[in-house]
């Protein structure tokens, strides 16, 4: 973020605006926290913000990550449209057996992912993204509650009186989205019921307490049932005694698939076209990590017009299914395995289906033995099991902290900005920081809320 943006400036004056006797004094963390264990902002018991700032980004900012982002959804759709001729796409993201037969399930609509979301990193002269995650994103609920927490504080009051600050209103977005899948879906009920799924234990639970409350706060009747708890007669699926139209799944596809027992009731409706589901399990194609090997391999070419090559490059990294064989690196031709021993510095080796950062050997902060055992790994496993990909530059901001015991500290973050695209269209951000390499929220990090700000008297 230069230091002459707005953005940065925003966030210099919110930072000068934290009082000692008020937003840094213990009384006002124990209030605040009060109020974030209040509005169910926690994931896994613990509160998913312990910073006292937001995450401040400036209009142009934003037009560059929609221009990106929607790009890169865009192509994600052409791919799953295209994989219906082209079977070779399926080999090439290194679907299972298991993920075959739930892709080949036509689900009755064309929208594969009705949410999706990108993990970026938002520079002040790039915006560079790390993973495409194309399967029903989790945060949206915890991102816009936190936000107008954020929105009703003293110091925000204050720091309006000089900046125009608005934050996103990503729960009407994601409603909107599912009603409008549902329409494209067929789907005549006027409203449909609803029903949030996914397995009892995953540390999101509460973030569905909380998009239920919006939806049927805006007449869309909801309800939270574990796939295990439904129940299919061959016509109605049924969740609580209640018949379904739409489903907005949560549950991943890949605990679907290692639980049949309690994913049959589901699975059945959605082959029967007895409910409309959104995302659809095709939104797997683009949500395997592979998906940027295709966006940055030649052989490739075909996915992208000359216009979205060209945008794509300044933002997609190299990267490569990891597997025996020669490939292209920067228009060299290069033995893969070879390459990436020897460019460890400024690789990074990863699950192709792995989400929280699970897995994943950053090449920087491994040792040459470490990495050659990575590289074992990978190569061993099943084909397409693995990808690496190079090294982005990310962003760090200095973030105002409480640590306990009480202690407001003033720490340098990893700062991961992750838009929300909802139908192809950017809704909002999942903002997550970390000290560590890694960024989110399932490893240890925290989030903060997004604002867009412009200043309301120039400088």
């Amino acid at each position: 973020m230069s230091a002459a943006s707005p953005a940065a400036r925003a966030a210099e004056h919110w930072t000068s605006l934290l009082a000692q006797d008020e937003e840094l004094s213990p009384a006002f963390w124990e209030r605040h926290a009060a109020t974030l264990h209040d509005r169910r902002l926690t994931f896994g018991g613990r509160l998913s913000c312990p910073f006292l700032r937001p995450m401040f980004l400036d209009p142009a900012e934003l037009r560059r990550v929609r221009d990106a982002a929607e790009t890169i959804a865009a192509v994600g759709e052409r791919l799953v449209a295209a994989s219906a001729e082209r079977p070779e796409v399926l080999d090439a993201l290194g679907l299972t057996a298991g993920e075959r037969d739930l892709v080949s399930i036509d689900p009755g609509y064309r929208t594969a992912s009705t949410a999706s979301r990108l993990d970026a990193f938002l520079l002040p002269d790039a915006l560079w993204c790390a993973e495409y995650n194309a399967e029903s994103p989790a945060g949206l609920g915890y991102t816009e509650t936190l936000s107008e927490v954020f929105d009703e504080l003293a110091v925000m009051r204050r720091f309006k009186a000089q900046w125009r600050a608005e934050y996103f209103r990503l729960c009407g977005a994601m409603l909107e989205a599912l009603l409008e899948s549902y329409r494209e879906w067929g789907g005549r009920a006027s409203p449909p019921t609803m029903l949030i799924t996914d397995f009892h234990g995953v540390p999101t639970w509460t973030e569905f307490e909380i998009l239920r409350d919006r939806f049927e706060a805006s007449g869309i009747p909801t309800v939270i049932a574990a796939p295990g708890e439904l129940e299919f007669d061959g016509r109605r699926l049924v969740a609580g005694g209640r018949p379904v139209d739409l489903v907005y799944r949560r549950a991943l596809m890949n605990d679907l698939i290692e639980r049949p027992d309690e994913s049959r009731a589901l699975l059945d409706a959605y082959r029967a076209r007895a409910v409309c589901m959104a995302n659809t399990l095709r939104c797997k194609l683009p949500h395997k990590k592979a998906f940027f090997a295709l966006l940055t391999d030649p052989a490739w070419s075909w996915l992208l017009s000359d216009a979205e090559r060209r945008l794509l490059s300044n933002h997609v990294p190299w990267t490569r299914v990891m597997a025996g064989g020669r490939t292209t690196v920067d228009g060299r031709d290069v033995d893969l395995v070879a390459f990436v021993r020897e460019a460890r510095p400024d690789l990074v080796i990863k699950p192709n289906d792995e989400y929280g950062g699970s897995g994943v050997a950053l090449g920087w902060e491994a040792s040459p033995d470490e990495w050659d055992a990575t590289i074992h790994r990978a190569l061993a496993a099943p084909a397409g099991a693995w990808v690496v990909q190079r090294r982005i530059p990310v962003r760090r901001e200095t973030y105002p902290m409480v640590e306990t015991p009480h202690r407001v500290v003033m720490r340098d973050m990893l700062v991961d900005l992750a838009p929300y695209v909802f139908r192809g269209r950017v809704a909002g951000f999942l903002t997550r920081l970390s000290s560590t390499g890694l960024a989110n929220v399932t490893s240890g990090g925290g989030q903060v809320p997004a604002f867009v700000v412009e200043p309301l008297v120039e400088p």
